[in-house]
């Protein structure tokens, strides 16, 4: 570091002062060697480092029949169905702590075992003024889901605090997508116009410019206004990177037609001299590798496959990607997979996946996707692999209030107990409630009513929940809620029912994970559920000395309440409340007149989907965590059962039809667990678990 004396002096001026050092300083002080280099506030080298087991929550390896539901006398064709190896991963979370657990976690075996992780395609949110609602049916009629409030947050509020925000977010997660690459395999990240600077540039530094394959601008037409003051934009930006400058690419795979074959045959070969007819007819049919800017695959083409994602793409843009840059077998991956066509497109080429996503409800209607093209791959005669539903779980929750493992037992212990007094904190004021000192086992109360907070890493037993009960009766409390993240199977309604016979009214509601984002918490929207519950009939009858069993979804209730004011709606607009369990569009003419029209006039009308395991308990669920030091990885049971999907019944934008009688199945015993489970219309999961001979 050699400063001249007037340039010391003026640092110290600058320090003394709290102002910031010149920008020459940068360079005089900390000798950096490069000549270009992309800076924004907060920069940082570090990148997310845990490794978080995986919880399995459910497994689909078997669609249904695509008929009506029946008792009927045989068991569904197994297909071409895959039962072992590698099954297709549809991860829900936050992609930053699913790309670090990928990347330093047991499942990073499992990838490269496979052969490696080759192509990562990935459409980032770019658009700072998005619109990333969604139109989903209701009954006979139609609405507007907004985003969730995590999805918000981290896809548009980012924005918020400038480009930087966009480039840290992006960046971190380029680092830990690029480590987990195969060394051959390649990355295409979709950016448009207000932001393909800003990602190339991030993609150089991540990359290495001279890892940069392609920059291909996918053009296609739409209309625009009559009195626009610039071109229509009708492109967006793919940028091509490969993880260390080899890489798979199929030209063969992709080639299309010539435009004018014997003009521009004969062109390239001089002129025609020497060329025959069929050597003209063999290049004519084999076509040419398609150029940078790619014409011809329209945004209309998306036809049958639109799911209502304003920025879904056609399947036909990522058959190109997918066959040009992998082959049958290779593994292909989406961290951020909306409505899903990365999956179903790769399903369908033959390549094995891994799909994710922020958003619960993208995570479901890409499920819905994927046994869409299960059934046809089926109907068609073609193999197809089976998929888990996973996510972090309970782990990221312990994560978010994790303990410091270099500490002492002693400072543990310490540290402990302030992370359990802020998590309680963090809850009550998510709930907007108010502590309640010296209340033990209650918490918090609000508006007349107490609150206790369940385990952030346990569900709520019966035992938690008769306890909270018997403190009511003995203290004459006569209204109390209980917040947990998970319940008890079988909870819901008799713990309830059980608690009015004693004079209290107990409300149970689900903990949504969007207490973990503080701006959530902060603006107050965070939106805490109650509990559903599913009425099954089990339909069984003997056959040949055998029984089998079929599940009757006979009721669902939901009792959501969503705060929403009329007085917000602006006039000539109409929004959407939830109230007891009932959905409302509420309307708002010109003249400020508000009228309500009823939308969920049935318990049918609440059911999105619903799927059966006829023998729950046959499949117990387990964690692999990395072993301290590199070891063998620790396998360990979790106790719970992982639900494996062999029924189900869905709506598509096609068709808005329901079974509500499953196919019926073979059970070995009465005492045969079946579970049954319902996602709701806003994307909420729930289940039930009965015995067969209920």
């Amino acid at each position: 570091m050699a400063l001249t004396p007037e340039q010391k002096q003026e640092v110290l001026r600058c320090l003394e002062a709290g102002r910031p050092l010149p920008e020459k300083y940068r360079f005089l002080l900390f000798g950096e060697t490069r000549q270009v280099e992309l800076l924004w506030n907060g920069k940082t080298g570090a990148v997310c480092d845990v490794a978080l087991p995986f919880q399995t929550i459910e497994q689909v390896d078997e669609p249904r029949e695509e008929k009506a539901a029946q008792i009927a006398p045989g068991l569904l064709d197994s297909g071409g169905r895959q039962r072992k190896g590698w099954a297709n991963k549809l991860i829900w979370g936050d992609n930053k702590l699913i790309l670090s657990s990928l990347l330093r976690g047991p499942m990073r075996r499992e990838i490269e075992s496979e052969g490696g992780l080759k192509l990562i395609y990935i459409d980032p949110p770019f658009d700072v003024g998005a619109d990333f609602s969604m139109n989903i049916e209701i009954g006979g009629d139609a609405l507007v889901k907004e985003p969730g409030v995590l999805e918000a947050i981290a896809y548009r509020d980012t924005w918020g605090k400038g480009a930087d925000s966009f480039i840290a977010m992006i960046y971190e997660r380029l680092r830990l997508m690029r480590d987990l690459l195969a060394d051959d395999g390649s990355i295409y990240v979709h950016c448009d116009w207000r932001v393909n600077a800003y990602i190339r540039l991030v993609l150089d530094e991540v990359f290495g410019k001279d890892n940069f394959v392609n920059e291909i601008q996918w053009c296609y037409t739409g209309p625009g206004s009559p009195e626009m003051r610039q071109f229509n934009r009708k492109h967006d930006t793919i940028f091509w990177y490969a993880k260390i400058g080899k890489w798979i690419f199929n030209g063969d795979e992709i080639r299309v037609p010539y435009k004018d074959p014997n003009q521009t045959l004969r062109r390239a070969f001089d002129s025609g001299k020497g060329i025959g007819k069929k050597e003209i007819e063999k290049y004519r049919e084999r076509g040419k590798i398609p150029e940078t800017w790619w014409p011809g695959i329209a945004i209309a083409a998306r036809g049958n496959q639109n799911l209502g994602y304003p920025t879904q793409k056609p399947e036909a843009l990522l058959e190109r990607v997918i066959k040009a840059s992998s082959n049958e077998g290779d593994i292909v991956a989406d961290f951020f997979c909306g409505s899903g066509t990365v999956a179903a497109v790769a399903e369908k080429l033959g390549r094995k996946w891994i799909a994710s996503d922020l958003g619960k409800f993208a995570v479901h209607t890409t499920r819905k996707r994927m046994i869409g093209a299960q059934r046809q791959l089926k109907a068609e005669g073609k193999n197809y692999r089976a998929f888990e539903l996973l996510n972090l779980g309970k782990y990221e929750r312990q994560h978010y209030i994790g303990v410091n493992p270099n500490l002492t037992p002693m400072e543990q212990r310490v540290q402990l107990r302030q992370k359990e007094r802020e998590y309680v904190e963090l809850i009550l004021r998510a709930y907007r409630a108010e502590s309640a000192a010296n209340a033990d086992p209650f918490q918090g109360k609000k508006a007349g009513r107490m609150v206790a907070i369940g385990p952030i890493n346990l569900p709520v037993s019966r035992l938690f929940a008769e306890t909270i009960t018997a403190e009511c009766r003995a203290r004459k409390i006569t209204r109390a809620d209980i917040l947990a993240f998970e319940f008890e199977m079988g909870l819901y309604p008799g713990i309830q029912e059980e608690a009015k016979e004693g004079g209290v009214d107990l409300a149970l509601k689900y903990i949504p994970r969007d207490v973990f984002e503080k701006r959530a918490v902060e603006k107050g929207e965070v939106v805490f559920h109650d509990v559903s519950h599913i009425d099954v009939k089990i339909r069984r009858r003997r056959r040949g000395g055998k029984l089998f069993a079929a599940a009757e979804l006979s009721g669902y209730s939901a009792h959501y309440s969503q705060d929403a004011a009329a007085a917000g709606i602006k006039p000539g607009k109409s929004g959407v409340i939830v109230d007891d369990g009932t959905v409302f569009r509420v309307s708002k003419d010109k003249a400020g007149k508000v009228s309500r029209k009823t939308l969920t006039k049935d318990w049918r009308d609440w059911v999105d989907y619903w799927a059966v395991d006829f023998d729950y308990e046959s499949r117990r669920e387990t964690v692999r965590e990395a072993a301290p030091g590199g070891g063998k990885d620790v396998e360990r049971a979790t106790g719970d059962f992982v639900f494996e999907n062999e029924w189900q019944s869905f709506r598509t934008r096609k068709s808005r039809d329901l079974e509500f009688v499953s196919a019926e199945r073979e059970i070995a015993s009465p005492r045969q667990k079946i579970a049954v489970k319902v996602v709701d219309i806003f994307g909420n999961d729930t289940m039930r678990v009965v015995e067969a001979g209920e």
